[in-house]
């Protein structure tokens, strides 16, 4: 009886995230770039901003992407301390307006992104900046259709969802999950519409109002924020902004994880910073994804007639939420199936992240550790 009542609150959980009128689930907030507005476009007033520490690797064809945007695009590449040529590779790029700088030293308080970035605002004379991962290349007139859905909206601030690798077998697995459980997180139609309580945003592409930077006191405002893309969305809207942010094949990410631990870094950097570093939150989050995600093939296994076709109902319904995504990427539907599986795993992360937290590091990344305070 209790088993056939947990499976039930289950399903009814599954299909209320399927009914839930902003639609989580699907993905219906999408950019497309149309390269035939890079021939003309006119992006004098715009600024590209590459934060990049140790990114031989991919630095160049991102650079090499920005050259196919269209004309006077200004372009300042920040050297965040790399030990492997990232500046000498900057330096190079054939880019008429490029400005490559030596990052100083990372003060107390700040991230190294969010250092990084701030440094290179210093040397912005454009009414429009766009923050670019340095592992991103995007497609031809992507900073055009930015700053036109910009304009046409009147938005201080767009950010795209770069397309993540999805080729290995890690990848594959959980990469769309990613996407997916950020997007349940963090609604994205919810967050558009200038819900107060949503600020969405990915950081791997942004274009924002120069002067809606300066408002809310540029990167300094989010020094140390962990999710800096969200923190920044949510300073933007404090101060009067608006946001939009949304799927793309046209900004694709050039960074592989071909074994779990990469993706585990990627994870566990900003999951428990997702629940405030609350024990109680992540109590209230094991409950829940326990209930989600184990409880319908719990109940097909040990359950009566009853509780095996509740169970059944709720995976259904479960798989049918992730399906979008998946069509989305151009991935077998086959992999909703082991959402139960993909759960448990993001729930692990989220428990490794919890306990690094714990033993003192608040968060890590490309080779440098953050203590908490």
């Amino acid at each position: 009886m209790l088993l056939t009542t947990l499976v039930l609150t289950s399903l009814i959980i599954w299909l209320g995230l399927l009914a839930q009128p902003w639609l989580p689930w699907l993905l219906r907030e999408r950019f497309a770039a149309r390269a035939a507005d890079a021939q003309t476009a006119d992006l004098s007033d715009v600024t590209v901003l590459i934060p990049a520490r140790d990114e031989a690797e991919a630095l160049e064809r991102t650079l090499a992407a920005l050259a196919e945007q269209g004309t006077g695009l200004s372009v300042v590449v920040i050297d965040d301390n790399s030990t492997d040529g990232t500046g000498d590779i900057a330096r190079a790029a054939p880019l008429d307006r490029l400005t490559v700088l030596t990052g100083q030293p990372l003060p107390e308080g700040w991230t190294g992104k969010l250092w990084a970035l701030e440094q290179a605002r210093q040397h912005v004379a454009t009414s429009r900046v766009v923050l670019l991962d340095a592992d991103i290349r995007i497609a031809p007139g992507t900073i055009a259709g930015l700053k036109a859905k910009a304009m046409a909206e009147n938005r201080q601030m767009v950010s795209l969802m770069a397309h993540l690798r999805m080729t290995s077998l890690p990848e594959r697995l959980l990469i769309p999950a990613f996407i997916y459980f950020f997007k349940l997180l963090y609604p994205f139609a919810l967050s558009n519409a200038g819900s107060r309580y949503v600020a969405a945003a990915a950081g791997g592409c942004v274009l924002i109002d120069t002067a809606m930077l300066e408002r809310i006191g540029g990167f300094g405002a989010l020094r140390d924020a962990v999710i800096d893309d969200c923190t920044l969305a949510r300073c933007v809207r404090r101060s009067g902004g608006r946001t939009w942010v949304g799927v793309t094949h046209a900004a694709v990410s050039l960074r592989g994880y071909d074994d779990f631990e990469g993706i585990h870094a990627m994870v566990a950097r900003s999951a428990y910073s997702q629940l405030r570093y609350s024990p109680g939150l992540l109590a209230g989050c094991t409950l829940a994804m326990g209930l989600m995600f184990w409880l319908p093939p719990l109940a097909l296994i040990l359950g009566d007639s009853t509780a095996r076709w509740l169970g059944l109902a709720a995976w259904i319904a479960m798989a049918v939420s992730y399906i979008p995504t998946l069509t989305y990427y151009g991935l077998s539907r086959f992999w909703a199936v082991g959402l139960p599986l993909i759960g448990t795993i993001y729930l692990g992360m989220t428990w490794s992240s919890a306990l690094r937290y714990w033993r003192g590091v608040r968060t890590a990344w490309r080779g440098r550790a953050y203590h908490r305070s």
